[in-house]
């Protein structure tokens, strides 16, 4: 991360969105996206590096943007790291009103711009009061912790989840996105059972987890968040085998609806069991 997005103190907000997000109707995420950039007239990039099929994906969020009448929105293309340390374009990125990460592969996404001048201008443009969005795997990239491989279908099961290095923007958190619409339950408590330390955030389709740094939270959209904290967690998860299933006694699940508010971790009406997990998350980067 740049030192710059250290310095500054002002701080914007993160939109991580499950994937599959209304882009023809009342656009309900999108909106409040433009919303949290500054309204229409600002300056919104279309970071496409996820998608082998970038200019595709451009073609439907431009179609999505312009239909709200965002005048200043471009794309992103990223299709090597020499492209993503560009300085000119990484310029131009760290000084965007809203950055917007799509949909493709995660592990595709930061082998491209990890660790590159791309890289430090997503952190700056945050640092100096930006929303940067991301939906599906650009939702699992916000990450420092990435759920980059695998799968669980109706039990956990060691050692079938594998995770990579992600943007990093908050800490000791994994994402998967299209949550229970792909039945990623398994797959989000293996991710937990075997690293205690991160808490599991599953984000449903057409839902969005709005965080403001060093605020509060909100849920946004059609479905749930379902946040998995094994914190407290006693398992046999070190003493079986690859593919067997742990045991988990004491995981806590928090399901939180659409309409979901609560403020900073200090609030006297923040219940007592999010309060950590608030504190968490909202430590934003």
């Amino acid at each position: 991360m740049s030192e710059t997005a250290h310095a500054d103190p002002r701080r914007g907000s993160l939109l991580i969105i499950g994937g599959s997000e209304d882009r023809e109707d009342d656009m309900q995420i999108l909106e409040r996206f433009i919303a949290l950039c500054g309204g229409p007239d600002k300056r919104v990039a279309v970071l496409t590096a996820a998608s082998r099929v970038p200019e595709r994906m451009w073609a439907i969020y431009d179609a999505a943007f312009g239909g709200m009448n965002v005048t200043s929105r471009k794309p992103v293309h990223i299709a090597s790291r020499a492209e993503a340390n560009d300085a000119a374009m990484a310029a131009e990125v760290a000084q965007a009103d809203g950055i917007f990460i799509t949909g493709g592969d995660q592990k595709r996404l930061l082998a491209l711009i990890g660790g590159t001048r791309l890289d430090e201008a997503l952190h700056a443009a945050l640092a100096h009061g930006a929303c940067v969005a991301g939906t599906s795997a650009g939702a699992s990239a916000m990450s420092a912790h990435m759920l980059a491989d695998g799968k669980a279908d109706l039990h956990p099961e060691k050692g079938t989840v594998s995770l990579g290095a992600g943007i990093g923007f908050v800490q000791r958190v994994v994402i998967d996105q299209h949550f229970s619409q792909r039945q990623r339950l398994a797959r989000l408590l293996t991710v937990v059972a075997q690293n205690p330390y991160l808490l599991g955030v599953g984000i449903d389709e057409d839902t969005a987890l709005l965080i403001e740094a060093g605020g509060g939270i909100e849920i946004l959209g059609a479905g749930a968040v379902t946040v998995i904290d094994g914190r407290h967690m006693v398992s046999n998860v070190a003493d079986i085998r690859n593919r067997s299933v742990p045991e988990m006694v004491d995981v806590r699940l928090h399901l939180l609806p659409s309409g979901s508010r609560y403020g900073a971790a200090s609030d006297s009406a923040t219940p007592a069991a999010l309060s950590d997990f608030l504190k968490i998350v909202t430590n934003i980067a």
